[in-house]
């Protein structure tokens, strides 16, 4: 028999965010470990918020057909819930039914955030039909072996391991099977690092492992100072291209991802619109991945900024783009430098930004009215948009239909397998 906090629910939905829609008495019920089509018991975990409540899944009384062994053991409906890891919360999915319930995903996002109507979101795929969410190539059958960076998290007695999902409880793991091989070999299980906050574990395409420990903050009097990090140079390849950066800066996590979404790009630019010699702009550029994709695709003569707010990736990209003497990196806040260009570009400034293209790869929480609006302001021949949010990608959409661009195309890649992540890239024109 259910606990009194414990009820028995019918899943009927998927909601972004790695989590599954029931309902019980009228009031939305958000829960994790489950899939349309399964009845589940589930334990209430909160009940704070007035139109829904939070749940886990306990057990499960009726499993949907996609259903299979977890992937990983850690992450398993076999371990209490606060001890599950997290990091593969759809790992018990089949992983072709992963990639529909991501799609279901994007066009619920599409139609509730973004505005558009069912025939617009029919239509917006690549070769005029649906979206759907594609593999890399050379994928795994299950999904796994594609993560070439992982952060293991360490705990007070300097233990280390994921955090078990939606909590700060550290998960001890012997297995981390949705990273590569090499990762795996170098993940430093069993050993204790104490006063340390966590510690990365990088594997190269060249075949280089780092095992990078980062101490805690230092609190002086009332704030928080993270100790310096020597910088770790390292050098990864995209075709016959090679990138300079930092270990721990930013790079696509999967194996195969950089190059998935430099041909993405390259694709999505529609070349009857694009003028090498026009004011380019790689927006969020980081070291200069997509502004090298746009400059492979269209040659030398190329224009682009990068702009990125980290000094140390610039610097890098300053490096990776210096096949193009037209290139040049800008340590800058997006926001601000976007803003900048709107109020204060010369005419002939504008003329170029007039022809232009603009790359822009945000973070997950998307770029925001003010970059949209600055952005829109430039009146840029075309934009291309890549996201890690289908929602926040959405948000940006309606605010980019509302200044002239709406949505062209879209295409979404299945770069997190056995997790509830999506990548996009999206086409808008005036």
């Amino acid at each position: 028999m259910p606990q009194n906090d414990e009820v028995d629910l019918d899943i009927t939905n998927v909601a972004h965010g790695g989590v599954f829609v029931a309902r019980h008495e009228g009031r939305v019920v958000f829960v994790p470990d489950t899939l349309p089509g399964e009845r589940i018991r589930a334990r209430i975990s909160d009940r704070t918020h007035d139109r829904f409540w939070r749940g886990e899944t306990v057990e499960v009384l009726e499993a949907a057909p996609e259903r299979q062994e977890h992937v990983w053991e850690a992450a398993s409906i076999d371990r209490a819930p606060g001890r599950r890891a997290g990091g593969a919360e759809f790992g018990h999915i089949r992983l072709d039914h992963q990639r529909e319930l991501k799609r279901r995903v994007i066009e619920d996002a599409l139609q509730r955030t973004a505005k558009l109507d069912a025939d617009a979101i029919a239509q917006v795929g690549p070769s005029g039909g649906r979206v759907r969410v594609e593999s890399v190539a050379g994928e795994t059958a299950d999904g796994t072996g594609w993560r070439t960076r992982v952060r293991l998290q360490v705990g007070a007695a300097g233990e280390v391991g994921p955090y078990a999902a939606r909590t700060h409880t550290i998960v001890p793991v012997r297995s981390l099977p949705l990273a590569t091989a090499l990762v795996q070999e170098s993940a430093p299980f069993g050993q204790t690092f104490p006063g340390a906050e966590s510690v990365d574990v990088v594997a190269t395409g060249a075949g280089a492992a780092h095992v990078l420990v980062n101490e805690a903050p230092v609190r002086t009097g009332k704030r928080l100072a993270r100790p310096r990090r020597r910088p770790v140079p390292i050098r990864e390849r995209v075709g016959d291209r090679e990138f300079r950066l930092d270990a721990r800066g930013f790079w696509q996590v999967h194996r195969g991802a950089a190059e998935t979404l430099t041909r993405a790009v390259q694709e999505a630019v529609d070349e009857a619109l694009f003028d090498p010699r026009a004011a380019n702009l790689d927006l969020y550029g980081g070291v200069g991945l997509l502004a090298a994709a746009v400059g492979d695709r269209f040659g030398s003569t190329l224009r682009i900024t990068s702009v990125e707010s980290d000094e140390a990736a610039t610097d890098d990209a300053a490096e990776n783009l210096a096949d193009w003497v037209g290139a040049s990196a800008v340590t800058a806040r997006v926001e601000r430098f976007a803003a900048d260009l709107a109020a204060n570009a010369s005419a002939s400034e504008r003329a170029r930004l007039r022809a232009a293209t603009v790359v822009l790869d945000p973070p997950r929480s998307g770029a925001g009215r003010a970059v949209v609006d600055s952005i829109a302001a430039l009146a840029p021949a075309q934009i291309v948009y890549v996201a890690c949010d289908p929602v926040a990608l959405a948000r940006d959409l309606a605010f980019f239909a509302d200044r002239g661009y709406p949505l062209r195309s879209l295409r979404a890649f299945d770069l997190f397998p056995n997790t509830h992540h999506v990548e996009a890239v999206a086409t808008l024109t005036p």
